[in-house]
């Protein structure tokens, strides 16, 4: 007698449900461009998609309690000059956003608290390195303001937002990179390239760990770091089937697992569940999402079941487990738009008869604070993501943050500045404010670290303010020195327009009184017809005495011409 015995897993009965039309967002024109990328970024506060803009690249932020129809002139995200193509929400702050565009420049914003009102177009800080187009923005899962990009120039830049500076460039892959993840505590990378290849790097150097040949088809393929060390990969084969794997990151080339799926053309993206093992695969174009469980019994990746919907999908964004609904069991959210403009929401429910909290369900999740600092996490410094608990429901354990953005001072640029000096925002109120008019880096400082943008004295708490390295009392004596300067060239300017009034004057008087002699006369003006010489017009007449002494008097008060004022307090120098 044989039986089969099921598998015993919390997760097996997990389903989704798509929320009502009026609950979707609809109307939203998502990007065409080809790019391989989600086009979808979600945070307990915002949804954020790339959308279709003429003139340049620009996304859209929506609140989420702001369902419904979005208006054709919703107010966009719009700085870039040309097509975003990756935008990434900071794990730390949930309104500050990260995209790169084809325009080879990163640019970080900060969103108000309600949304946006009207189009923004300067964002905290512009990161600008890459040659070429930036198609992937990564934030660290623990360090504080550490941003990843990469671009088509087949270079990984490692930034520090808050100065703008680059703590690592990564020049080891010979083509354009595909993906790239982190590891749990951010102390190693995954990356996958067009040729073929994964490979383990340290990002603080860029030193290659491992590598090995990921899938063998020539399409886009993806890897992620699971949390407890193991890498997962989709691609394709020899025959364009669509397959994912599970290896190990000492033995990449040598996969626990490789399963062939189906033959469909649209890359896949694995979307990730720390908290429950839980991985989803959407691929661009597919209409259903698929769920498997990673278990340590064979064979490690379990198929649970499949969500089927009519249409394709153009996009989709994965809500962060602190933005789940803990009281109906939802243990992810989706937002996936198709190329008919509407956002559905799916909700993905583990069915359970109790209302009380479940524990099993939902360990310590993720928190939006930072364990260490960039300057730690540059020098060698390694930390876990810090974890809070859902029970209650999520709240923030974060402070109102203040962003100190600080003009960085550079012996090299030679330009003058162009804009004030140190801008606060803050994040509570959601203000915005760009970087410096001359492309310098500015300084962003999230939390309540001593290092902002200015000294602060101990005696009276007051701020010094420094533009461009030119502290506010030197700033006062520059500016008294300028007005001194134009007060006396206004006074130069006054005087040689009465001058020019007083001969223009002159001048009309003598041609008003020739005019009226020859009038007097009843004669016209001779003109010279032969001779070497021409007799003098009745206009040229000499002068009056009272006229010779006007005239006089005039060049006495304005000059003789040649520098020498005999009447005027002012220096030659100042002529």
């Amino acid at each position: 007698m044989s039986f089969r015995v099921v598998r015993s897993s919390k997760f097996r009965h997990v389903f989704g449900q798509a929320l009502k039309r009026e609950q979707c967002y609809d109307n939203i024109r998502v990007s065409k461009s080809s790019w391989d990328s989600t086009f979808c970024a979600v945070n307990p506060k915002f949804l954020a998609i790339i959308v279709e803009s003429a003139g340049g690249g620009a996304f859209i932020v929506l609140p989420h309690n702001k369902v419904g129809r979005i208006a054709a002139d919703h107010a966009l995200v719009g700085g870039h000059k040309g097509p975003v193509l990756d935008i990434a929400w900071c794990p730390h702050n949930d309104n500050v956003i990260a995209s790169g565009s084809e325009d080879c420049v990163v640019k970080v914003w900060q969103i108000p608290d309600g949304g946006l009102s009207r189009t923004l177009t300067e964002p905290v800080v512009d990161l600008v390195y890459h040659q070429r187009r930036v198609g992937l923005v990564l934030w660290h899962p623990s360090a504080l303001n550490v941003l990843l990009t990469a671009g088509s120039d087949n270079l990984i830049v490692v930034w520090n937002v808050g100065t703008g500076e680059v703590l690592v460039r990564i020049d080891c892959h010979p083509d354009t990179i595909y993906s790239a993840c982190w590891n749990w505590d951010g102390s190693q990378l995954v990356t996958t390239c067009k040729d073929k290849k994964i490979r383990i790097l340290n990002p603080r150097n860029g030193e290659v760990l491992n590598e090995a040949l990921a899938h063998e088809g020539s399409k886009a393929t993806r890897a992620i770091f699971l949390r407890h060390g193991l890498i997962f990969t989709t691609g394709f084969n020899r025959s364009s089937e669509r397959q994912y794997s599970l290896r190990a990151p000492d033995a990449l080339g040598d996969p626990i697992v490789m399963v062939d799926l189906d033959t469909s053309n649209g890359v896949m993206f694995p979307l990730y569940d720390p908290d429950t093992n839980l991985i989803y695969l959407c691929g661009k174009g597919d209409s259903v999402i698929r769920y498997f469980e990673v278990t340590p019994e064979h064979p490690y990746v379990h198929y649970i079941s499949q969500f089927q919907t009519p249409d394709s999908q153009r996009a989709i964004g994965m809500m962060p487990k602190r933005g789940c609904d803990v009281s109906t069991c939802e243990v992810a959210r989706f937002y996936r738009l198709n190329n008919g403009g509407l956002c559905q929401v799916i909700s993905m429910t583990v069915p359970r008869k109790s209302e009380l909290f479940q524990e099993d369900l939902y360990p310590d999740t993720l928190a939006d604070e930072a364990s260490i600092s960039a300057e730690d996490w540059i020098s060698g410094a390694d930390a876990d993501p810090q974890l809070i608990s859902l029970k209650g429901g999520y709240v923030s354990q974060a402070q109102s943050t203040t962003l100190t953005v600080t003009k960085k001072s550079n012996v090299l640029d030679k330009m003058a500045p162009k804009s004030g000096g140190p801008k606060t925002l803050s994040a509570s109120t959601g203000g915005s404010a760009g970087a410096s008019a001359n492309g310098s880096p500015v300084t962003v400082n999230n939390g309540t670290s001593g290092g902002g943008g200015g000294s602060t004295s101990p005696a009276n708490g007051t701020q010094q303010i420094t533009i461009g390295g030119v502290s506010e009392q030197q700033f006062g004596e520059l500016r008294t020195k300028f007005e001194e300067e134009f007060r006396k060239l206004k006074a130069i300017i006054v005087k040689h327009e009465n001058r020019i009034r007083s001969l223009e004057a002159t001048v009309k008087a003598m041609t008003d009184r020739g005019l009226t002699e020859v009038d007097g006369a009843g004669l016209a003006a001779p003109v010279a017809t032969t001779g070497t010489s021409s007799s003098p017009a009745p206009s040229s007449l000499p002068p009056t005495s009272d006229e010779t002494t006007a005239q006089q008097q005039q060049v006495a008060a304005a000059g003789d011409g040649g520098g020498n004022y005999r009447n005027s307090t002012l220096e030659p120098d100042e002529v």
